[in-house]
């Protein structure tokens, strides 16, 4: 059957979606507004069914319908690129464009081999990559707004396929001088009376759950987004704080010394996974980037 919409309607589409606004989309795509309006009429004209609510001075937002259909409009264009990119590729060449997102705690640790190590092997692929939320990457996940998405395993939920990048165990740090800072391992009884400096994102926010599971209550003295201030704070003896990923110095931003120190008790490890949706068919760009982190793990 002979498709009646052109792939440019479905640029013009998204970009209004992306932009929230017609103009938006217009400077987005380099086209004239009263363009992007036509092409989005005679879209929905040939698809039956009405997809933008175009409100004065409040930009646009989707319908009901145009909500179900963005994420197949994305995936449409994905593989238009890709196809593009395949045919104009030799076969060990791999270009075109990827969006990667990345839940912001990982980013620190995967962004970096990322856009280096993977981006060197294939310098004819553009990685975009944007750090949100683990919600926010789910949800772009699975309404096409990036193809990949660097998750931990249970913020993934279902609707989704993984591999595991990285495995952590969590731990304590204390300040040099802490009473227990002697200890080859501390137990969570130990310190669950004391302050505790948390980290404050959901992911981190696993602590006082961690101590909850334990029997335990968490003393929180300190509630910081900033990594540094965590650590900071616990490096001036202000409170304990409990990590999941491992940090490369052992000092704090002042340069005081921070002691790290396994958990004694039987607690769950935490994994780093590389996540699409599933039973969607991975482009040959993705497939590049899941077989790059497959076999080089970030250290």
């Amino acid at each position: 059957m002979t498709s009646r919409f052109t792939l440019r309607q479905l640029e013009f589409f998204v970009a209004v979606a992306d932009a929230g606004s017609v103009s938006g989309a217009a400077e987005a795509c380099g086209a004239s507004q009263a363009g992007v309006s036509l092409a989005i009429r005679d879209l929905e004209r040939h698809l039956g069914v009405q997809l933008l609510v175009r409100r004065r001075a409040k930009g646009a937002a989707l319908t009901e319908a145009g909500s179900k259909m963005i994420a197949d409009a994305r995936r449409l264009l994905e593989g238009a690129d890709a196809l593009q990119s395949l045919a104009s590729a030799t076969d060990s060449r791999v270009s075109g464009t990827i969006s990667i997102g990345c839940y912001v705690t990982l980013a620190p640790f995967l962004i970096p081999p990322l856009l280096d190590d993977f981006a060197s092997r294939h310098p004819d692929l553009e990685v975009r990559v944007f750090e949100e939320a683990a919600g926010e990457i789910r949800d772009a996940l699975l309404d096409g707004r990036c193809e990949l998405g660097f998750l931990y395993a249970n913020d993934g939920g279902s609707g989704l396929d993984s591999i595991t990048v990285q495995t952590t165990r969590p731990y304590l740090i204390l300040s040099a001088d802490h009473p227990l800072a002697t200890q080859d391992q501390i137990s969570l009884a130990e310190v669950a009376d004391s302050p505790l400096i948390m980290f404050d994102v959901p992911s981190a926010r696993n602590a006082a759950k961690m101590l909850a599971d334990a029997g335990l209550t968490a003393n929180i003295r300190h509630l910081s987004q900033n990594i540094e201030v965590v650590r900071g704070l616990v490096a001036r003896g202000i409170g304990y704080s409990i990590m999941v990923q491992q940090w490369p110095s052992d000092t704090s931003f002042e340069g005081r010394p921070i002691v790290s120190r396994p958990i004694a008790d039987d607690i769950p490890e935490r994994s780093a996974v590389l996540a699409w949706p599933e039973r969607s068919r991975l482009t040959r760009r993705a497939k590049a980037v899941v077989e790059f982190f497959r076999s080089c793990p970030p250290r």
